[in-house]
């Protein structure tokens, strides 16, 4: 009598198959994650941007780790760590009424009114470079990396979070700063002695009077808020941000314009002047022609000769009888 036949196993119950599942499963759960945490523990930086790096692991804190200087080469920055890229290069914030150019969405002046009561734009330029200084970078992380700033989009984000995340820093902390030294400077100078077209529609009511004011420079007063505001700028920024985070600062200002109404005022007074110019050219014109008139008589009175040589100069070509007095008529063609 044959021997019974032991039941078959499956095979994914094996023991050989058991071991392979419970070790593809422990490569998926634990060995993928940890890979790549440590393919991603390393981490460089471009010519134009530093790291402030910060450690994310799960039994770590969040106190900050490094600080990796521009143009590096891979650097271990430890697992799960945070990196804040930051710009390294020369910046610049734009304030123009060109709505391409501008940092700010839209039409971006800053409207400041000068000491007579005129509300000026003023467009202009900052250029500044990040502090590069390792406790610096590490302090400003502390105060500015770790908190968000609303961008033009409506949306919060973090200064280190690209371009779009440094505009909305510099909008809502340098931003205010610039405003604040534009006013303060304008504000001590006439509408006029930064625009000279000002004058044309300065009130009547003015404590100067336009005509016997002395003639004003205003590329040199112009040059005179540059410099007050590049004085001051520094001070108020290392104020203001609490440390010296931004080194190398000087603003361009680049425009004074008048407001619409005010800028078309100017436009009419400047046509009337014009008009007033052209009557008053054609009033000095008929003056000299009558007094040239006047001498030219003069001259022919006292040398009646001399009046008949003119009328003779004056006959028409081909004239061959000249009689003077006939009443018939006085020129005989040939």
């Amino acid at each position: 009598m044959p021997a019974p036949k032991r039941p078959t196993v499956p095979s994914w119950r094996s023991p050989r198959r058991r071991t392979s599942v419970v070790l593809a499963v422990l490569l998926a759960v634990v060995g993928i994650p940890v890979l790549t945490a440590l393919f991603g523990g390393y981490e460089r930086t471009g010519g134009g941007e530093v790291a402030v790096v910060r450690n994310g692991g799960f039994f770590d804190n969040n106190r900050i780790r490094q600080v990796i200087d521009p143009g590096s080469g891979r650097t271990w920055i430890g697992l799960y760590s945070k990196v804040h890229k930051y710009p390294a290069q020369q910046r610049f914030y734009t304030i123009t009424s060109q709505a391409s150019k501008g940092d700010e969405s839209g039409v971006d002046v800053v409207t400041v009114p000068s000491s007579d009561g005129v509300n000026m734009g003023i467009e202009g330029t900052l250029y500044f470079t990040l502090n590069l200084d390792h406790a610096t970078l590490r302090s400003f992380d502390d105060k500015y990396g770790t908190r968000k700033f609303r961008g033009a989009d409506g949306d919060m984000h973090y200064a280190w979070n690209g371009d779009t995340g440094w505009s909305a820093w510099l909008d809502q902390i340098i931003r205010p700063v610039i405003d604040n030294a534009l006013r303060s400077q304008v504000n001590s100078f006439r509408c006029a002695e930064l625009v000279s077209s000002c004058a044309l529609v300065q009130n009547a009511s003015a404590t100067v009077p336009v005509k016997g004011a002395p003639a004003q420079s205003n590329n040199a007063n112009i040059n005179k808020v540059q410099t007050a505001i590049n004085t001051s700028l520094a001070a108020d920024l290392n104020s203001t941000l609490g440390g010296t985070f931004v080194t190398n600062i000087h603003f361009n200002l680049v425009r004074v314009e008048l407001p619409a109404r005010v800028q078309d005022a100017v436009d009419r007074a400047q046509a009337a002047f014009a008009q007033v110019s052209e009557a008053q050219a054609k009033v000095a014109s008929a003056r000299a022609e009558a007094a040239a008139n006047k001498a030219r008589q003069d001259g022919y009175n006292k040398c009646p000769t001399c009046a008949r040589i003119e009328e003779l100069k004056a006959l028409p070509q081909g004239i061959t009888v000249y009689a003077p007095g006939n009443p018939n008529g006085s020129l005989f063609g040939r």
